[in-house]
């Protein structure tokens, strides 16, 4: 069945442990995930032979409790990309929605557990990659708090910006792979002691009694008009069940996009200069010139979106660039931080679209990136102020999926997955 959707990239499984949490479950584990012995390509021609030595911690964790690893779930190429179809291994389909693409960067994993491909899948989440194809795909999607969940042995592409985090049918069920995997990690310095020892899968109680939730007009205005009336009667079914929902400003995000982009091109740029045919990644010969070897590697095995995202962010690094663009990007990100910050004095939790769009037809955003970054106005600000959000599915519209996305402050997992739970 998986040949149908293109899901996997390397169908392969790791046994876990023979009890645990998740003995019964079967995990997908998105292919920029290290997994001992077993091939991880990043969704690119690069990494294609590429076998890690190691586990992830991720991985260590899910075999911990019991979990039976299924695959390698397909990818857009080193995680850039809202689609899948950047991959080097050919686009995921949507099985949600035959003809749409399934989201991205996180697209296999989504479409794995739509499929039922998989019980459960982890995917990372640099600017929406998670909620994104969750949204797509009808599924629940969780980004945690920046420093909830290990990175280590996730291949980077924007560190400052990514979290691992899981996909599952339903509300409760990734909050129990959130509990396998989050916690401290001594060998990945960004993870925090907070959060650790919840039970995020008990605070699927549903009950948003006395919730107050905050809608920044700014991520509902630029929706499209089914998204946004499926959005309004998610909000209508919270304030049947004891929540206040209220208006909130978030002047800050209409520059989110923009300083998401120049940050994570720029974080791009300088993680991925370590493939060059020498150090790792594909060989691109060596005549005498070893300029050239970099450059022919790099040309041979890259995608068109990755040079892409490699060439703008190390101009954006460039001298004479740097104070105009990183600087004035990491400025922003601040102001971003704060806008939430204020919010969540007088909210719970905030809402909204979680895709301003249903799921894009097949091909449709290839010829215009830029459409492809704008697509992701809604999900960027959170990673930019390294909080939580989960999204929910919240119907169709037209009969293709649409999902709400709440954002909780740092480290309000429980928050986030207490008012999702309420909407299933």
């Amino acid at each position: 069945m998986s040949a149908d959707y293109n899901v996997f990239i390397t169908e392969e499984t790791i046994e876990g442990a023979d009890d645990g949490p998740l003995a019964d479950s079967t995990v997908a584990v998105k292919d920029n995930i290290s997994t001992e012995g077993v091939r991880t390509t990043c969704g690119s021609e690069m990494l294609d032979d590429y076998v890690p030595p190691y586990d992830a911690t991720v991985v260590e964790r899910l075999k911990d409790a019991g979990a039976t690893i299924v695959g390698k779930a397909n990818m857009d190429e080193f995680g850039m990309g809202s689609t899948t179809e950047t991959s080097a291994f050919g686009a995921a389909e949507n099985p949600a929605a035959p003809g749409r693409v399934p989201g991205g960067s996180s697209g296999g994993s989504a479409a794995a557990v739509a499929a039922g491909e998989a019980d459960l899948a982890l995917g990372s989440d640099t600017g929406g990659s998670i909620r994104n194809p969750a949204a797509f795909c009808g599924v629940v999607g969780i980004k945690p708090t920046y420093g909830l969940v290990s990175r280590y042995g996730l291949v980077a592409y924007a560190n400052s910006l990514e979290q691992i985090g899981p996909l599952a049918p339903t509300v409760e069920e990734a909050a129990a792979l959130l509990d396998a995997i989050s916690g401290p990690d001594e060998r990945d310095a960004t993870t925090r002691e907070e959060g650790a020892g919840t039970d995020y899968a008990g605070a699927a109680t549903g009950d948003v009694e006395d919730t107050t939730i905050g809608v920044p007009a700014e991520l509902v205005e630029g929706a499209d008009e089914g998204v946004r009336e499926r959005f309004e009667a998610s909000l209508d079914d919270l304030r049947e069940r004891g929540a206040t929902v209220e208006e909130v400003s978030l002047p800050s995000v209409e520059h989110a996009v923009e300083a998401y982009y120049v940050i994570a091109m720029s974080e791009a740029s300088s993680n991925l200069a370590r493939f060059d045919g020498v150090r790792y990644g594909h060989s691109g010969g060596f005549d005498g010139n070893w300029n050239e070897a970099f450059s022919k590697a790099r040309e041979e095995a890259f995608g068109e979106e990755v040079k892409r995202r490699i060439l703008l962010g190390t101009y954006a690094l460039s001298a004479g660039y740097h104070d105009k663009y990183y600087k004035q990007a990491q400025d922003a990100r601040a102001w971003v931080k704060q806008d939430f910050d204020e919010a969540f004095e007088s909210v719970d939790v905030l809402a909204s679209p979680t895709m301003p769009t249903p799921p894009f037809e097949v091909g449709e955003s290839l010829d215009d990136p830029l459409q492809m970054y704008l697509a992701d106005a809604n999900t960027v600000p959170v990673n930019l102020a390294d909080l939580p959000a989960i999204s929910i599915p919240a119907g169709e519209t037209d009969g293709l999926p649409v999902g709400i996305q709440f954002i909780g402050p740092a480290f309000g997992e429980e928050e986030i997955i207490r008012v999702g739970s309420a909407l299933e």
